[in-house]
């Protein structure tokens, strides 16, 4: 069983550190202006170096190639067509035939290996964000809504993948292209080309002004979204409920306020960016204009010959449309940035419950002894309610052992602390002699099978839930697992047997037929620790009858620790403890407890008084 708040709180100590972390990144993510969050892609670059560098010889390559377009075209008009030269004319035509060829084959390379490259890093990246995400520990899941957390998993890493697949090719394109135009320029003409570079503080000024501005907005409008989408999901994953009520309406209209404010944020930043690149293509190419001018001026004059005003021409705009479009980019730079930063701060959270420098190896072979001595524990933010009080429990190998008791008296924490998802605030928790804290928590739950209350089960066939438990598993054994925990009577009459489809999360199936899988998972894995949550709660008496029955068979030779709230489901057990307001009030087997006349004996006469 659940105890109260147990899925949205946390150790106090663990909570204090998740909020500081959380508080932390939130402020730096309010102040930070810059696109220092993409360097955090710094390390996945580096992996694919061979690509990256293929995707930088062709980039520059391809921008030299571009650039010399209009060397070609100076010395086609002032060699060719000035010098009338018809066999020259044919020769510089086939030059620059050749250098569009050139140009062409460069940038397809350069596509092909930046698009390679950058898809590849974001794989990465998603593989390093979800990886992340699985080791997150209770106090961090229940800070986080799923849908949250999904969309930094799904839209903020796709924000990053238009930006490495897209906007950064063409991004560094045009600012070679820049670089190198404006080298060109002063070749060409050292006094017009001064005048254009006087006017680039009015172009970059307004760039980095409301560039600022849209990311500011970009980043709330990622927020925006995030809610809205965890809003869906909490409906979604309570789909039954809220028709149940009748409350569509109110969810529907939650999820559409919060997508109109996701939508009234996004309208700003493209007001924003919208009016920050009409001012650029104003000023740039109102410059360009009057700078022409002049240039035609010295034309006329005879100070400039007519290829050298095509190649300027010719530069200005190349130099111009590089301006415009790192304007444009730079409001993707800055989106992306905005993204990247909500990707590291799951990326940068550390879990509280990870394996020492060097843990102590658990004793082979498998005991099954485990021990909580004076266990105190609280959630986070409820120091005032402690779940468990002084608990303490030895359970011998091989015994069975019954935890009984009112909801919220702390049995499914005993559970929580064997699996380490928490850690005590006092006492110590030991399996097979080894103080929990010391050991690997993996190798901990390797030697652990649980059978939680709610069965979750996973998108797939039976056999893949099966499978879940222990891999490789062949089909025959998986059956024979299956026919242990009474599902086999229904899983052959699926088409396909064990190999049917489940549907999303197994929900072709009832609460009992997802509960006897659950106990097939469990059975094959094959663990010295067996841990029931309820079991059996939601099967038929006939089928919790042939259940129990697997299950007594599989506890042979394993220690068993089993939660009850039905207490004919633990009249088997060697022993019995009641637990009350996290602690034990009581212990024995069932006739004993009974004849005591305390909390258990009023417990069973509700129970079998109604049965």
């Amino acid at each position: 069983m659940s105890e109260p708040g147990d899925l949205t709180r946390d150790r106090p100590g663990q909570g204090a550190v998740l909020a500081a972390q959380l508080e932390e990144q939130a402020d730096r993510r309010g102040k930070r202006r810059d696109i220092r969050p993409l360097a955090r892609l710094a390390p996945y670059a580096l992996r694919r170096w061979s690509d990256a560098a293929l995707a930088g010889l062709f980039l520059i390559v391809s921008s030299a190639a571009s650039l010399a377009l209009t060397v070609t075209a100076r010395l086609t008009i002032d060699h060719g067509f000035m010098a009338r030269d018809e066999s020259g004319i044919g020769v510089w035509f086939l030059i620059l035939g050749a250098n569009a060829v050139v140009l062409g084959l460069a940038t397809a390379l350069r596509y092909f290996f930046v698009t390679k490259t950058g898809e590849r890093i974001i794989a990465d990246l998603r593989e390093a964000v979800f990886a992340s995400i699985l080791r997150l520990d209770r106090a961090h899941l229940s800070s986080l809504r799923t849908g949250e957390v999904l969309s930094r998993l799904t839209t903020d890493v796709q924000i990053v993948d238009n930006l490495l697949t897209t906007s950064v090719s063409f991004a560094l394109r045009n600012l070679l292209t820049l670089i190198g135009a404006v080298i060109l320029l002063f070749i060409v003409s050292p006094k017009l080309t001064a005048l254009v570079l006087a006017g680039f503080p009015f172009v970059l000024g307004p760039l980095f002004l409301y560039a600022r501005r849209v990311r500011r907005l970009t980043v709330e409008s990622q927020d925006r979204f995030a809610e809205a989408v965890g809003l869906a999901g909490e409906s979604l994953d309570a789909l039954e409920t809220v028709q149940a009520f009748g409350r569509e309406g109110k969810a529907s209209s939650r999820f559409s306020d919060a997508v109109e404010g996701a939508f009234g944020v996004s309208l700003r930043r493209m007001r924003a960016r919208a009016f920050m690149t009409a001012l650029m293509i104003c000023v740039v190419f109102g410059g360009v204009t009057a700078v022409l001018w002049l240039g035609a001026r010295d034309v006329v004059s005879g100070n400039m010959s007519e290829g050298a005003l095509l190649q300027f021409v010719l530069l200005a705009v190349f130099a111009a449309g590089a301006v415009g479009a790192l304007g444009e980019t730079w409001g993707d730079v800055q989106k992306a940035a905005g993204a990247m930063e909500r990707i590291d701060e799951l990326l940068a959270i550390q879990p509280q419950i990870t394996a020492p420098a060097a843990p102590q190896p658990l004793p082979q072979p498998a005991v099954g002894e485990v021990t909580l001595e004076d266990v105190e524990f609280s959630y986070p933010g409820r120091p005032d309610l402690p779940a468990l009080r002084g608990f303490s429990l030895h359970v011998r190998p091989g015994e069975t052992v019954a935890l009984v008791g009112p909801s919220g008296s702390g049995k499914s924490t005993v559970f929580r602390l064997l699996l380490r998802f928490y850690d005590p605030d006092r006492g110590v928790v030991r399996l097979d002699g080894v103080d929990l804290r010391q050991a690997d928590p993996a190798e901990v739950r390797g030697r652990m099978a649980w059978v939680a209350q709610d069965a979750p089960l996973f998108t797939g066939s039976a056999l893949d839930n099966i499978r879940f438990g222990r891999e490789p598993l062949s089909e025959d054994e998986a059956r024979r697992a299956a026919e242990a925990a009474q599902a086999w009577s229904f899983l052959e009459r699926l088409p396909g047997g064990l190999n049917a489809p489940l549907g999303e999360r197994g929900r072709s199936l009832s609460g009992g037929q997802r509960q006897r899988l659950a106990i097939a998972r469990a059975l094959v894995r094959e663990a010295p620790l067996l841990l029931l949550d309820e079991a059996t709660s939601a099967l038929d008496a006939e089928n919790e009858r042939l259940v129990q029955l697997a299950l007594e068979r599989a506890m042979e030779g394993r220690t068993t620790l089993v939660i009850a709230h039905r207490l004919a489901t633990v009249l088997k057990a060697d022993r019995i403890v009641v637990m009350d307001e996290g602690r034990v009030v009581e212990e024995g087997d069932h006739a004993g407890l009974v004849a005591q006349g305390g909390l258990y004996a009023r417990l069973a006469a509700l129970q079998f008084q109604g049965a």
